[in-house]
């Protein structure tokens, strides 16, 4: 018989470090199979993100955003995950598709700073001030726990709100700010760089969220140039995002400049400690099923 698990249920018994062990153990299974649709009516969209891992079952991701719901005071983004058993692709488990969304997108970027950013890393910047924004906050003081935060947002009021329901320290100064931290992260929806290569030094990580569109990037080409380059997986960037897509098709980088991703068997490291990394978080489906499985497991063993 399968359950239905919310939000608040399904995240008693969930944590940050748990989670980069699943999704650890996920990338040595068999590789993913993915497929994406989407359906369109004018502004709105429904998107159905499919995942099946041998050995781990399959997932069906559905999401539906309405660009208009917040002027009803109705939330643009919803949507459900159904996560099948491996054995007899008999229905589990309906999850709360924003329980789901949390946990992968922070959990990706966490896997990532833990394997590529140094392990002293204690100043951590935040570019945006959103929902993703703190559930980085939260993903990063478990990675890191000795780590301090700064949050930069386009809109003050907004990184000031974030600062109330984070401790963090609201920075002005984008540049200044970079230039200070050991771990950058950015959650913006920004189709322009708002990161830039010259502000980087020697040492730091770079972890990118926000673009998943092939018209958006977060940072220029320089910073994708300084650094070395790594992705969650080759399948669900290359092509896809503008990230990564945008600079290969201008030759500001070329594919060999993609180091690794998670399925890589080697080469996903930091080689020294002078180096920049750069993470980009492509957040695919597989991960969706990688998280759902992690989250029906711990709701099994409550």
């Amino acid at each position: 018989m399968s359950v239905n698990i919310g939000f608040e249920e399904g995240e008693k018994n969930l944590d940050w470090i748990g989670l980069t062990e699943a999704l650890k153990h996920g990338h040595t299974l068999p590789k993913a199979e993915i497929a994406d649709t989407f359906l369109y009516r004018g502004k709105d969209t429904l998107l159905n993100r499919s995942a099946w891992i041998d050995g781990l079952g399959l997932a069906v991701k559905c999401a539906t955003v309405f660009p208009d719901n917040p002027s009803a005071g109705v939330p643009m983004i919803n949507g459900a995950v159904s996560l099948f058993d491996d054995a007899h692709g008999q229905l589990e488990a309906i999850i709360d598709f924003h329980l789901i969304t949390k946990w992968k997108t922070a959990g990706d970027s966490l896997l990532g700073a833990l394997r590529l950013a140094r392990p002293e890393s204690r100043k951590v910047l935040i570019i945006g001030s959103g929902t993703v924004a703190r559930s980085l906050h939260d993903a990063y003081s478990a990675g890191f726990p000795n780590a301090e935060f700064s949050v930069w947002s386009r809109t003050r009021a907004n990184a000031e709100a974030f600062a109330q329901d984070r401790t963090a320290r609201v920075v002005d100064d984008l540049e200044s700010a970079v230039r200070d931290a050991d771990i950058i992260t950015s959650a913006t929806m920004s189709t322009e760089p708002v990161l830039r290569g010259e502000w980087l030094k020697a040492g730091q990580h770079v972890d990118l969220i926000g673009a998943y569109r092939p018209d958006m990037r977060e940072a220029d080409d320089a910073t994708l140039q300084r650094a070395r380059v790594f992705v969650d997986s080759f399948d669900t960037t290359i092509g896809h995002i503008g990230e990564v897509q945008i600079p290969l098709d201008s030759g500001a980088i070329t594919r060999d400049d993609l180091i690794a991703d998670f399925y890589s068997q080697d080469g996903f490291e930091r080689r020294s400690e002078e180096e920049i990394t750069l993470f980009k978080n492509g957040g695919g489906a597989h991960l969706d099923l990688m998280v759902s499985r992690y989250v029906m497991d711990s709701f099994s063993n409550r």
